[in-house]
C-alpha cells in the first residue's frame, strides 16, 4: 500500500535472512565451551533446518589453527548419524576461523573485512558470543562496538557467565556495556539453562496439580542441589584458578536451579514475570555463614581405576604452584 505524498516514488524493502555467527572464544583447543557445546548446538540447529540456511559461523581465538584443526577438535563432540553426514559437510562449509588477539584492533579490522565479505546489499545481521573470562569481556566489546557492528542489520552480544568477578565489577561490566549497546542487544545467559530437565522444571513444578500444591516448606524438609563433574581442569586451571567453583558454577548455575526450584509460580512465562519471582527468591535468602560452608581441594585418588582420577588439581601444570582454589564447596542456605 502507498500512503498519501508516496505517488510516484519508488520503496524497495530487502529482506536480509543472513547471519553471520561470531564465536569468540578463549582457546578452541582447551576451551570446553566453544567445542562442547556451542558448536554441537549450532551443528543442531543447522542440520534441523532451524537457522537461516545462509548463517555464517566464525571462530575467533588467539589459537593458530586452520580449519582441518578446528574440525578435528569439534568433531568428537558433534552427534552425527550415517545418513546426516552430507549435511554435516555442508555445515563445515558454513564454518571459517581466524586467529587473533583481544586487544589489538587491526585484528578485527580484519575480522570486520572477512564479515563484510558475506553481506547482502551491503547488509548482514550479526551474533557475537563471548566464550571469554571476564577479564576479556570489556576490551572486547569496546572493539565490536568500534569495528565490527553492522549499523545496517542488527548487533547481537551474548555474555556467557559469570558475569563480573563480584557485584563491584558486575556493575562496572552493566554500565560499561550501557554505553555501547542498547539493553535489547546484550544476551547475558547461562548455559546450564538450556539444559533440558533444567527448562522443564517449571513445567514439573506448575503444570502438575499433584506436585504444584505439595511444593512448599510445609512438605519438603529440605532441598539438595549437587554439581558434580567426573573430570578435571583439563588444561584450563590458570583460568579457572582465577575463580574457583564458587563463581565457576555455584554463583551461577547453582543459583539459578535454586531460584527455578523456589519460586512462586509467576504472572506469565513472560521473561519478566520469571525474573522477578527468581529475584525475590535471592532476596529472602540470608547472608551465608562461614559455619555453614565448606571448602575443599581434589588431591586425586592414588587407587582409582579411571587414569585421570588419580591427579589431583594441583599436579594440572596450568594450575599456579601452591594454589588454595577450591574445587569443592558446600553451603547451607
Amino acid at each position: 500500500d502507498c500512503c498519501d505524498g508516496c505517488f510516484g516514488k519508488l520503496f524497495i524493502y530487502i529482506c536480509i535472512d543472513l547471519i553471520i555467527i561470531i564465536i569468540f572464544n578463549y582457546s578452541i583447543l582447551q576451551g570446553d565451551l566453544a567445542k562442547k557445546k556451542i558448536y554441537p548446538t549450532l551443528w543442531m540447529l543447522f542440520r534441523d533446518r532451524l537457522i537461516p540456511d545462509k548463517t555464517f559461523i566464525y571462530g575467533y581465538s588467539r589459537s593458530k589453527l586452520t580449519m582441518e584443526q578446528l574440525i578435528n577438535n569439534v568433531s568428537p563432540y558433534l552427534k552425527c548419524n550415517e545418513n546426516e553426514k552430507e549435511r554435516l559437510a555442508e555445515f563445515w562449509s558454513y564454518n571459517f576461523y581466524i586467529a587473533g588477539s583481544y586487544d589489538n584492533s587491526a585484528d578485527y579490522r580484519t575480522l570486520n573485512v572477512k564479515l563484510s565479505k558475506h553481506e547482502i546489499a551491503g547488509i548482514s545481521n550479526r551474533l557475537f558470543y563471548l566464550a571469554i573470562p571476564p577479564s576479556l569481556f570489556e576490551v572486547t566489546t569496546s572493539h565490536i562496538h568500534e569495528t565490527c557492528m553492522d549499523h545496517k542489520g542488527w548487533t547481537r552480544v551474548i555474555i556467557e557467565k559469570p558475569f563480573g568477578r563480584d557485584a563491584a565489577s558486575s556493575l562496572e561490566l552493566s554500565d560499561h556495556l550501557a554505553k555501547l549497546f542498547s539493553e535489547d542487544q546484550v544476551y547475558r545467559i547461562d548455559h546450564y539453562l538450556g539444559k533440558e530437565m533444567v527448562q522443564n522444571l517449571m513445567t514439573l513444578r506448575f503444570g502438575n496439580r499433584i506436585l504444584n500444591t505439595g511444593w512448599n516448606r510445609d512438605n519438603i524438609a529440605q532441598v539438595q542441589i549437587t554439581f558434580k563433574e567426573p573430570f578435571g581442569t583439563e588444561g584450563r586451571g590458570g583460568y579457572f584458578d582465577s575463580f574457583g567453583i564458587i563463581r565457576d558454577v555455584m554463583q551461577n548455575h547453582l543459583l539459578q536451579i535454586l531460584s527455578l526450584v523456589a519460586m512462586e509460580k509467576p504472572a506469565t512465562i513472560h521473561p519478566d514475570d520469571v525474573r522477578n519471582e527468581k529475584v525475590k527468591v535471592l532476596k529472602c535468602i540470608p547472608k551465608v555463614q562461614m559455619s555453614d560452608v565448606v571448602l575443599g581441594q581434589y588431591v586425586g585418588n592414588s587407587e582409582a581405576t579411571e587414569e585421570h582420577k588419580k591427579f589431583g588439581y594441583s599436579d594440572d601444570k596450568t594450575v599456579p604452584s601452591g594454589s588454595k582454589t577450591a574445587t569443592f564447596a558446600s553451603a547451607v542456605l
